[in-house]
């Protein structure tokens, strides 16, 4: 089903054209470079990109990004070709101290002080970029629109907490809110330690994207056999890379997350914005959703605007998006986001063309394979929460168990030294050139841990009807261990039936709908670490985030549980010391986990569903 929403564009306007002689791009665009001063004079340089067929004035939609502008020209033909076709200048800026321009890159730069006039930051930068472009850059209408994907869409949403005046519309896409809650580094506390040791191998190394030079391609066996996380700097290197040093001396949630989490920084909406995300996002799902809940609760003007989609990482901004890794979605759900709300959306707020009626969030409910609109989200009307209970003989039911021995449970044991692997190995590195798998390890068949005695597995008989929910999913775990600290990973699985009429390779298969990890030393605090009691029951309450999803008819739905998820997540010692950075290898032990399912201690995982 394609996505439409009413939202009336009207006459595509044009701007004037750049003096004769400079080169085009494609044959649409005239193009230069600039280099343009920031207020402390360094200075940064900007792509500009104005249509050579270029009839009146027109807005500008800026993008800032640490990547490289020199790819620009493409976007017009793939990402951006809906907003090209439309009609804007175009300005790709690379942001302080990476490719052309001056300056120090500092990963995340916090934001200054309100009035610390002499402080720079990204909001600043981006505020002198659009002052430079309204005085300098002719034939433009007098605003100016933001959007980005990911570290680009983070620069998006900092550059509207303190807008410039032109600043007339953002979207901040697949944008990190916070680093150590949910996004690239850290999942409620604990380390995403492929991810973030790649990136910033990549990102710190050089001006441009230098990746890090693994000795075996299956990067499994590289983590497995590094070690304690300080051989990274003892072995490898050495103390060079400032986010590195950062994630050792800040493994908790002390003022230097505090100080980069943008949500903490938002109010009110001061720009119109759309919020933009992925149900399959392998880097920032909770980034987008934490940037519209917070301005969701100061939203008087009705600014602010979501949309979710079944992508992953800036998945959008494929050619058609039907197709995720082997799950169909049955649409070209990318080119109808583009097409439909994202080009109609900037054009009503920066060209005044037409009217626009687009709910407060639209998402795409997968296994339906259709778009749905909402007037809030999570939505509270039509909804009933309902929870799935595990259950002796791993048995998942939407009945509360009757079992009353409190200490019913399934057990595993935990070793750090044999961790459960996160996708199937081997596990390249993530910018292998080429393609990793990284991009689609969200949507593997989760059969590949079929039989591994440290993950438990509930699920339900067959569905007799369908279960649809939307909104928020939460497990309630009651567990132990034998240690003193633990991580608890909870996933939400469809499993497809063992035969799938018309596509018989996904007869059987498990695909992942929800999922997330808990550092058991941060379940009451991310501020306060403190042991787990040995062999004592505890309550954890695991956010698995929002979806909207249907399990289909003959469908099952499985639940899985398992203390390691690696090289994804670093290793948790499963003993308690103060800094898992700085651990060493005799802190490292196995411990018998179990999950409790008892009248008195009802794991389950609740959601809600929609009343049909």
């Amino acid at each position: 089903m394609r996505l439409r929403i009413s939202i009336v564009a009207g006459a595509v306007a044009a701007a004037a054209a750049w003096p004769a002689g400079q080169s085009p791009a494609g044959g649409r665009f005239a193009q230069r470079d600039e280099m343009i001063a920031a207020r402390d004079g360094v200075r940064l340089h900007v792509a500009l990109y104005t249509p050579t067929d270029a009839r009146g004035p027109l807005p500008i939609l800026l993008v800032r990004t640490p990547y490289g502008v020199a790819n620009a020209p493409a976007r017009f033909d793939n990402a951006f070709k809906e907003l090209a076709d439309d009609g804007y200048i175009f300005a790709f800026a690379d942001i302080r101290g990476r490719y052309q321009s001056e300056g120090q890159f500092v990963m995340q730069r916090p934001l200054c002080a309100a009035k610390d006039a002499k402080c720079v930051d990204e909001g600043t930068d981006a505020y002198d970029t659009i002052d430079w472009l309204v005085k300098h850059v002719p034939g433009h209408n007098g605003r100016v629109g933001m959007l980005g994907v990911s570290y680009d869409g983070w620069l998006t949403i900092m550059a509207a907490v303190r807008p410039h005046p032109a600043l007339k519309a953002v979207s901040p896409q697949a944008s990190p809110a916070d680093m150590w809650l949910g996004d690239d580094f850290h999942h409620n506390g604990a380390f995403r330690l492929s991810y973030g040791f790649e990136y910033a191998a990549r990102m710190e190394r050089s001006k441009e994207q230098t990746p890090f030079e693994f000795e075996r391609y299956d990067t499994f066996q590289w983590y497995q056999a590094l070690g304690p996380l300080a051989n990274i700097n003892a072995k490898y290197v050495h103390g060079t890379l400032p986010t590195w040093n950062d994630f050792v001396e800040h493994p908790d949630y002390d003022d230097f997350w505090k100080k980069q989490a943008v949500w903490r920084q938002l109010g009110a909406p001061q720009v119109p914005t759309l919020d933009v995300a992925g149900w399959w996002d392998q880097e920032d799902f909770y980034g987008p959703n934490k940037i519209y809940e917070t301005l969701e609760a100061h939203d008087s003007r009705h600014l602010n605007f979501l949309v979710v989609g079944p992508w992953n990482h800036g998945g959008w901004n494929a050619a058609d998006g039907g197709k995720l890794g082997p799950i169909d979605f049955g649409s070209p759900a990318s080119r109808d986001f583009r097409r439909n709300i994202q080009a109609p959306w900037f054009a009503h707020f920066l060209k005044d063309a037409g009217t626009t009626a687009l709910p407060k969030a639209v998402t795409f409910e997968a296994g339906a394979n259709q778009w749905r609109k909402w007037d809030e989200w999570p939505p509270k009307s039509g909804m009933a929460e309902r929870s799935l209970y595990m259950a002796s003989n791993g048995a998942l039911a939407f009945d509360p168990p009757v079992e009353t021995a409190p200490d019913a449970a399934d057990e595993y044991v935990s070793d750090p030294a044999h961790p459960v692997p996160y996708r199937h190995p081997p596990i390249p590195p993530t910018y292998l050139p080429g393609g990793s798998g990284w991009t689609t390890w969200l949507v593997e068949d989760q059969r590949f841990l079929d039989g591994r005695p440290d993950v438990l597995v509930w699920q339900t008989e067959p569905l007799a009807g369908d279960v649809a929910f939307a909104g928020r999913v939460t497990a309630h775990l009651f567990a132990s261990t034998s240690g003193t600290d633990s991580d608890w990973i909870v996933k939400l699985i469809d499993v497809y039936p063992e035969s799938v009429p018309g596509d018989v390779k996904m007869s059987g298969y498990q695909l992942m709908v929800s999922n997330e990890v808990l550092r058991g030393r941060y379940r009451t605090s991310g501020e306060r670490p403190e042991p787990v009691p040995a062999n004592a029951v505890v309550g954890y309450d695991i956010d698995l985030h929002t979806q909207n999803y249907r399990f289909k008819k003959a469908h099952r739905i499985m639940v899985q549980v398992q203390s390691t998820w690696f090289p994804l997540i670093d290793r948790n010692p499963q003993t308690f010391v103060p800094n898992i950075f700085k651990a060493s290898a005799g802190d490292f032990r196995a411990a018998i986990q179990r999950v409790y399912r008892s009248v008195q201690y009802p794991s389950r995982v609740t959601i809600a569903a929609l009343r049909e």
